[in-house]
C-alpha cells in the first residue's frame, strides 16, 4: 500500500507534537433537538469502549466523558495514524425546565444517545377561561 505525501497531515502532526494536543480532551460532535416532551442529544463516539462513557448531572451542568484507547500495534509499523485517541469531554448547561432525575443514556454503534425529559411544570398546558356571566351564576348557585 503506497501512501502519498500529504503536507497538511504532516503540519498537523508537527503542531500536535509542539503543542501536545493529544493530552487535552477532544470535543465530540453532537446533535441536539427537541422531540415532544423531551430533548434528545446524540454524540458521535466511534471506537469508544462503552464502559468508559460517563454521563453525569451536577446541578445545571450535564457532563459527558469518554475514553478511546490507542490501537496496539507493537509488531507492526505505522504507515498512517490519523484516528484520534484519548479522552473526550463535553459539557452542557441545562435549565430548570428539565427533569434531571429522568435523564437516560444508551450507547449503540458508536453513538451515545442521551434523553432529557422536560419537567411537568415546564410543559405547555391549557388554561380555561371563564366568562363573567359564568362566575356570577356560580356565585348565585352557591
Amino acid at each position: 500500500m503506497s501512501m502519498s505525501f500529504d503536507p497538511f497531515s504532516q503540519l498537523d502532526r508537527i503542531a500536535q507534537s509542539i503543542f501536545d494536543t493529544s493530552r487535552q480532551p477532544r470535543i465530540m460532535p453532537v446533535d441536539l433537538y427537541r422531540e415532544g416532551h423531551q430533548y434528545v442529544l446524540n454524540a458521535d463516539l466511534p471506537g469508544v469502549d462503552p464502559g468508559s462513557v460517563d454521563v453525569d448531572v451536577d446541578g445545571h451542568l450535564l457532563t459527558i466523558r469518554a475514553q478511546r484507547s490507542m490501537g496496539n500495534r507493537d509488531n507492526g509499523r505505522w504507515l498512517a495514524q490519523e484516528r484520534p485517541f484519548g479522552s473526550y469531554l463535553r459539557q452542557f448547561s441545562i435549565g430548570d425546565d428539565v427533569d434531571p432525575d429522568g435523564i437516560s443514556a444508551s450507547y449503540d454503534n458508536g453513538v451515545l444517545s442521551v434523553v432529557i425529559p422536560i419537567a411537568e411544570r415546564a410543559k405547555p398546558r391549557k388554561i380555561s377561561v371563564a366568562s363573567a356571566n359564568e362566575k356570577q351564576q356560580q356565585a348565585v348557585a352557591a
